[in-house]
């Protein structure tokens, strides 16, 4: 069996290093926020060179701090992608907002920024652009498209820390950006987690007090926050993990280049990397023709793979009321039947990187 991801091979590599720093939580019996999380905090500013980096419990949530952060209202507009995952959009939702998609670049999977500009109105307050996959999205325009029309960026790099665009580490390319530490993540702690990065002290300090229940003091609160807070014990695990990030995405990276030397089926088309990028392989995500019946294929060979994503988030029945219908944003459609994420983790062996690329050339032959 070849998993999509062995997170037991990476533990029992570094598994000395992480009971102790557990252990040190369990005799410091200080589990919420404290000296641990802000170590960790420190340490991803130091890692990203951003001047601020806040704890929170999700990625999802440093979403949602995020618009909370620039105080987006019933009414306000946020445009993204659909085809991304779910909280991209519902963050959006959840505080009353509408989302307004963008469809996406077909070589890269990220939000095209030459269609950004059309979808602004008086109501657009902000504009979501996700790093997919592991390579950022083409900032550089989108920024410019915002700050002439005063928008705010929240960059969702969720599956892209240590990926770089054109020298920056993503999570620092927008005027805040959302960090997961979700387990399958290249750095993933052992639950779930998250953070935001940002440059603007007014918006950090902002975020910091909305994550414990909007309160500054204890027991004060000008703001209606919630409780969404970085606990200490997956801050202790993330800190000796992110000593082997960047071994971790260059493992990922050589697994990536074999795969790419492999493969020779005009059927499979291999990741597109953009020119200004580095890509870092959350996931390795070929295209192919008659998807499903090659996943199933796989599945009989005990080869496991995963679609990331089979139904656009503007087909999803939740957002039926924002009026979209099928057709409307066809390079997602087209992605979410045709592409397939195979194991790249950086332990995958090369021998089972040619059994899958075998299989896959069986399957086709």
């Amino acid at each position: 069996m070849i998993p999509l991801l062995d997170l037991k091979a990476q533990y029992s590599q570094i598994k000395d290093q992480i009971n102790a720093a557990i252990r040190d939580v369990l005799e410091s019996q200080y589990f919420i926020l404290g000296p641990t999380v802000s170590d960790f905090e420190k340490n991803i500013v130091a890692y990203t060179q951003s001047k601020y980096a806040i704890g929170v419990a999700s990625g999802s949530d440093a979403l949602l701090l995020s618009l909370m952060a620039i105080d987006l209202r019933p009414g306000d507009e946020v445009i993204t992608t659909p085809y991304t995952f779910f909280s991209t959009a519902s963050c959006i939702s959840r505080l009353g907002a509408k989302p307004v998609f963008v469809d996406i670049d077909p070589k890269t999977y990220n939000i095209d920024p030459n269609l950004i500009e059309a979808k602004i109105t008086l109501r657009t307050k902000a504009i979501i652009p996700v790093d997919l996959y592991g390579q950022a999205a083409d900032m550089d325009p989108i920024m410019a498209c915002a700050k002439k029309h005063q928008l705010t960026v929240i960059e969702d790099a969720a599956q892209a820390l240590s990926a770089t665009y054109k020298g920056k580490k993503c999570s620092t390319l927008g005027d805040l950006g959302a960090i997961s530490f979700f387990p399958s993540k290249n750095l993933g702690g052992y639950g779930d987690g998250g953070m935001v990065i940002t440059d603007n002290e007014e918006l950090a300090e902002k975020i910091k007090i909305l994550r414990v229940h909007g309160a500054k003091p204890k027991y004060y609160h000008d703001y209606i926050g919630c409780a969404s807070r970085l606990d200490a014990l997956q801050a202790a695990v993330l800190n000796v993990k992110l000593k082997y990030l960047d071994q971790w995405s260059q493992g990922r990276q050589k697994n990536a280049k074999e795969y790419d030397a492999l493969f020779s089926s005009k059927d499979v088309q291999t990741p597109f990397i953009d020119e200004h990028c580095q890509h870092v392989y959350n996931q390795y995500v070929i295209r192919v023709s008659k998807r499903d019946p090659l996943r199933d294929f796989l599945k009989e060979k005990e080869i496991s793979t995963e679609i990331y994503y089979p139904r656009p988030l503007h087909l999803q029945k939740c957002f039926a009321d924002l009026g979209y219908k099928e057709g409307d944003f066809p390079e997602s459609e087209k992605a979410a039947q045709e592409t397939l994420a195979l194991p790249i983790y950086p332990e995958l062996s090369q021998q089972n990187q040619r059994m899958i690329v075998d299989t896959i050339s069986q399957f086709y032959n």
